[in-house]
């Protein structure tokens, strides 16, 4: 059974231009690669039309998973969205109990986290502990570090 995966409609625009860009630039490219390559003459020791035929097989495999992705993804409506628990593209207000610091991180799918962006994953430790959440709850997440203790202070989108 194929996953559904939930995106925001910026995460979903961002993937379908990366799969745009694979297709009408990266494949033709890959391309004339090989036809270069198999100009040269015996293909049978032509390392060049190799790594071709390789980085060929890759960026399909990479089309092939991405259009998947897409396929079995579902845009959420921010306006439908429920805050009065965490969920996908939540943007949760914490507060790190062990350095008593506030810190902020919005609840996205695996393939739109980006840490740098406070985007952080469904799947990851962090993002697991969050899910379902309410405010004023206090959560213990185990992280390579320890456990982090974490009070949920305010939920938006």
């Amino acid at each position: 059974m194929t996953e559904i995966t939930y995106m925001s409609p910026e995460g979903y625009e961002r993937l379908k231009k990366e799969v745009e860009q694979l297709k009408t630039v990266e494949r033709p490219s890959i391309s004339r690669q090989i036809a270069e390559a198999r100009e040269k003459g015996d293909l049978s020791e032509n390392a060049e039309y190799d790594a071709a035929k390789e980085a060929q097989g890759m960026l399909e495999m990479k089309i092939s998973k991405l259009d998947d992705l897409l396929s079995n993804s579902r845009i959420l409506d921010k306006s439908k969205i429920d805050i009065s628990k965490i969920g996908v593209l939540s943007r949760v207000t914490l507060i790190n109990k062990k350095i008593n610091k506030e810190v902020i991180y919005t609840i996205v799918s695996e393939n739109e986290a980006n840490f740098k962006e406070g985007k952080i994953s469904t799947t990851s430790p962090i993002g697991k502990a969050l899910m379902g959440k309410k405010i004023g709850s206090v959560v213990e997440v185990t992280v390579p570090a320890g456990v982090i203790s974490f009070e949920i202070i305010k939920i938006e989108i």
